[in-house]
């Protein structure tokens, strides 16, 4: 059955009240604080009894860094509601965008695709996220803008490697905008007996993922003998991907009072968000191997770039944000 607005989270067995969307959220952005508290206190001892060159240690200070500067703009965002979440995520599209096409090669007859990619087509799409007109946030980018960028590249009088490159600009925008943008959009959605309690959706969303990616690891260290293409990942294994499959459609199961789901419905949305967010993981790696780089970029300290850290949910945000919109609202 689905959750009503009065329906306690598990949570408040601890306090005998209900838990609200609002506690969650601090409690969240509070454990978050003091992980990072903790990780830089650990940066300057473990440079003292190793020495502040030691690679463990300048990555550890680089990757704290790194995430102050992600929880702070993200925590500031939050604050400001609808539009600040909606704004953030529209910059996160832009500088995605940029590092994709920075990858991609291009020539001068690009030059219009790329303006109208960067500030018209992705403003429209996060305008209509904003004004919950789903019909146009569903098919602007994957119809519209996939017929008219060809068109412009047209008008620059070069054909040298065209569809390549009309490839490339269709792809950026699908992967950087549309399906970033399913992340606003998961908060702004409205679900009968859900109201409030939108952000859970994208930590259900980002928990079963890192998981399902994190479980793939481990069991494909542990137990991987089959590899899923052995040219594009030493690591990924067809035992990996199963182990990771299966503990995160688990972990979906016992999440389900996150969700407007069922168990049984949790499940299966957990399902096929770790497939597909495994399948897009694969997906990036394969552009990054053709382009012969490591990372997407270098704007984040210690942790690549903004793409290398939204790779795999990129694949499933989409495909979340539809299971819930036509199987819960």
């Amino acid at each position: 059955p689905r959750p009503d607005a009065s329906m306690t989270l598990p949570f408040a067995i601890f306090g005998g009240d209900a838990i609200t969307t609002r506690h969650i959220t601090l409690l969240l952005f509070a454990g978050i604080g003091v992980v990072l508290l903790l990780a830089s206190i650990l940066g300057p001892v473990l440079g003292r009894r190793l020495g502040t060159d030691h690679r463990l240690v300048r990555n550890l200070n680089a990757r704290a860094r790194t995430w102050w500067i992600i929880a702070i703009v993200t925590g500031v965002a939050f604050l400001g509601g609808h539009t600040g979440v909606v704004i953030l995520f529209g910059l996160l599209s832009f500088y995605t965008l940029r590092e994709f096409i920075t990858l991609a090669p291009t020539q001068r007859g690009d030059h219009w695709p790329l303006v109208v990619s960067f500030f018209v087509v992705l403003p429209l799409q996060y305008v209509f996220v904003w004004h919950e007109w789903w019909s146009a946030a569903t098919i602007f980018v994957p119809v519209y803008a996939f017929l008219a960028l060809p068109i412009l590249a047209c008008f620059g009088h070069d054909t040298t490697r065209f569809i390549d490159r009309a490839a490339q600009t269709q792809w950026g925008l699908m992967i950087c905008v549309y399906c970033i943008s399913q992340f606003p959009a998961l908060l702004v959605l409205r679900i009968p007996g859900y109201e409030g309690r939108n952000l859970l959706l994208v930590i259900f969303l980002v928990l079963i993922v890192q998981s399902g990616d994190l479980m793939q690891y481990l069991c494909g260290k542990l137990f991987g003998r089959h590899k899923m293409s052995p040219g594009l990942s030493a690591y990924r294994t067809i035992e990996g991907l199963v182990g990771g499959i299966v503990s995160s459609t688990v972990l979906g199961a016992m999440l389900w009072w996150a969700t407007p789901f069922s168990p049984g419905q949790a499940a299966l949305a957990a399902l096929a968000v770790t497939v597909m967010g495994s399948l897009g993981g694969l997906v990036m790696a394969a552009i990054k191997r053709d382009r012969g780089v490591k990372d997407w970029g270098n704007s984040l300290e210690g942790r690549g770039g903004m793409l290398d850290r939204f790779d795999s949910v990129c694949f499933a945000a989409p495909v979340f944000f539809h299971i819930v919109r036509y199987w819960a609202s």
